[in-house]
């Protein structure tokens, strides 16, 4: 993993305060999404990854469910194409396996589906609009 930044495992507990500021700079600000729909009430009981700087700022992170479901992955735009979206997604991939998950899904905002798809996602379904932004679903199987 590039030294610039780390990946931890976080809580919400914990954590709250560092998941809630990417994800309020990148959803709520940047893509417009209300903060009703970003706070959905799931939080609590997910699974948490926080990429951070080397000062220790938040700059990134996922989450995903007890089902499987991986969502909320933000990554600050100043840190964007710069590997911290590709550790988070493979290190939430390596969690999935470690606790035996067959496999995970999500729902990609349709212009990063070629993202998620140079990791092994395939897209299903229609496209759909979550917060009035385009969507695909897509899922990833996972082999041992």
């Amino acid at each position: 993993m590039p030294s610039e930044f780390t990946i931890s495992a976080a809580t919400w507990r914990n954590h709250q305060r560092e998941l809630r500021f990417v994800r309020e700079q990148v959803f709520m600000l940047e893509q417009k999404v209300p903060k009703e729909l970003e706070w959905d009430g799931l939080d609590t009981h997910a699974v948490h990854l926080l990429a951070r700087d080397q000062a220790g700022n938040p700059i990134g992170t996922v989450r995903m469910l007890g089902d499987g479901h991986v969502g909320r992955m933000a990554v600050l735009a100043p840190w964007r194409g710069r590997g911290v979206g590709t550790a988070l997604l493979k290190t939430i991939i390596a969690t999935a396996r470690s606790v035996g998950m067959a496999k995970i899904d999500l729902d990609a905002q349709v212009q990063a589906l070629g993202f998620y798809e140079c990791h092994g996602f395939i897209a299903e379904g229609p496209e759909f609009m979550d917060a009035g932004i385009p969507h695909r679903h897509m899922t990833l199987t996972l082999h041992g």
